[in-house]
């Protein structure tokens, strides 16, 4: 039966169908690999998932060709911080001077239109999704984050990319989650971002989220410093552990959310989750893969109907889920840490655009 865990480190946790015989395992996993004669990893794993790619730089999209993009205020703020984008800068600049009044409200939308703006660039290039973030700063205000979503959408509807194009990210803290509700109602999709735990994917997925993502790398990154370990074995990795456990979970109770795997630290975590519903991947290590001819081998598929414990389902009102939270150190730890490192790129976004209004 596949169990999942809630509440502890995930470092203690063990992957849904652990006790499967591994020799047969592996010789399934062998026989399922994906030929890799002709063609490069990059294309090989292109077969098992959907590839994302996580960046704001336009030539970089163009030349690895993702199916979707996502961006966030890190990765915003690069590429505003790049001359080649001068001339969008200095569009949204003068969009909110001939819009607001004063000096606070042309600020915010400047920095909204910037965000638009990247993302109807990226439009032009994948056929797919884009996700564009609310500001982080907003993650503990359910209204102020659906009002945002919808200022967002309207700001692309006036360049001509329809809300069908576009993923609003919201952070996932109790009140983004209920955004999420609030707008999946409306017929807006949304990605959860900062996903650490269950907890918060059962809760998304009950919401009706067009999808997750959890974050890979930055859960190995808790484990790595609190338990003193240099490094995990890669099918041992904490974050890709997270990651089978929601895929399985998702898959056994027939919830329809996409699972995007994301913010990766090695090749190898990249590799261990393939057949995700998506991973959103850094250039360099796109880059790695289409130099690369090694095999490719799915480790995340359908799970057996007889291997799926349907009593496992989580409660997921607010007080359970806040309980889940606060026995999960990992994910309480990074979520907060999320959020205040996207809103201090925003800062320093801010701090780039007032010194141009």
């Amino acid at each position: 039966m596949i169990g999942f865990v809630v509440g502890s480190s995930f470092s203690t946790r063990r992957v849904a169908g652990a006790r499967c015989n591994v020799s047969s395992r592996r010789q399934a996993q062998a026989e399922a690999a994906v030929d890799t004669e002709k063609a490069t990893q990059f294309e090989n794993l292109q077969k098992l998932t959907v590839i994302v790619e996580d960046t704001g730089d336009f030539d970089t999209i163009r030349k690895h060709k993702p199916v979707d993009a996502t961006t966030n205020p890190s990765l915003i703020y690069t590429a505003a911080s790049m001359d080649r984008y001068n001339a969008l800068v200095a569009t949204a600049i003068k969009y909110a001077q001939k819009s607001a009044s004063t000096k606070e409200s042309q600020l915010v939308v400047a920095r909204d239109k910037l965000s638009t703006l990247f993302g109807a660039e990226i439009t032009k290039i994948v056929p797919g999704y884009v996700s564009t973030e609310v500001d982080a700063r907003l993650s503990f205000d359910t209204e102020a984050s659906v009002e945002k979503a919808h200022e967002l959408l309207r700001m692309y509807e006036e360049v001509g990319v329809g809300k069908d194009r576009i993923l609003i990210k919201l952070a996932s803290t109790w009140e983004g989650l209920k955004a999420c509700e609030i707008l999946e109602k409306d017929g807006i999709s949304c990605n959860m971002t900062l996903i650490f735990s269950l907890a918060q994917a059962a809760v998304a997925a009950d919401v009706g989220a067009t999808l997750v993502s959890p974050f890979v790398g930055r859960i190995l990154d808790w484990n790595k410093k609190e338990y003193g370990v240099e490094s995990y074995a890669p099918e041992e990795d904490p974050g890709v552990i997270s990651v089978k456990n929601i895929f399985n979970y998702y898959k056994c109770h027939d919830y329809k959310t996409i699972v995007m795997g994301a913010s990766f630290r090695n090749l190898d975590e990249i590799l261990q989750l393939a057949g995700c519903d998506r991973l959103t991947i850094a250039p360099k290590f796109i880059e790695q893969m289409k130099n690369s001819y090694d095999e490719v081998v799915p480790h995340l598929q359908m799970p057996a109907a007889n291997l799926c414990d349907l009593e496992t389902k989580l409660a997921t009102d607010e007080a359970s889920f806040r309980w889940y939270m606060n026995e999960d150190k990992m994910a309480t730890d990074k979520l907060s840490e999320g959020i205040r490192g996207f809103a201090k790129d925003s800062r320093s976004l801010d701090e780039k655009l007032l010194a141009m209004l």
